[in-house]
């Protein structure tokens, strides 16, 4: 998935997340903080939100169904697998149950991809996020560093 095609499945999900919320178009566009004009034109696939206003509409609208099933779990780690070429991070997950399929393991640490979105991470033995990316090799890389220091750590 590329910021395009996140700015794509946005703006086509704009109006279901709008009529979601109960939202009119002039609230929903206060809310945003654009014109009623530009999204009806966004609406009706004639404009686009853009980069920060599917950002912004991710980070208002978090707890959305809509982007829920849009992304296989929370826009943010999407955002940021996007925004960034490798995310680090330490936070607690539900491992993966639903949006994620297994790829690899190494000690306690286990890669999954995201069965929606197509980015992967990295989880430890609680479950904890260590990095997410959709650069597969990245992930591999990081993969190799946690295992290589962890096995230091044990032996020394």
């Amino acid at each position: 998935m590329t910021r395009d095609d996140f700015i794509k499945k946005i703006d086509e999900k704009l109006k279901l997340i709008r009529i979601e919320s109960n939202y009119t178009q002039d609230k929903m566009a206060e809310i945003l903080g654009i014109s009623k004009k530009t999204l009806v034109q966004i609406e009706k696939g004639r404009s686009s939100i853009g980069w920060t206003g599917a950002v912004a509409l991710c980070t208002i609208f978090r707890n959305s169904e809509v982007l829920e099933m849009t992304f296989g779990g929370q826009p943010q780690d999407v955002i940021l697998s996007l925004a960034f070429t490798g995310y680090e991070s330490n936070e607690k997950t539900l491992g993966g149950k639903v949006w994620w399929s297994n790829i690899t393991t190494r000690g306690e640490f286990k890669v999954q991809r995201n069965i929606i979105s197509g980015h992967y991470r990295i989880l430890d033995g609680a479950d904890h996020r260590i990095c997410s990316s959709f650069e597969y090799q990245y992930i591999a890389k990081r993969l190799e560093e946690l295992s290589q220091s962890r096995e230091v750590s044990q032996d020394g």
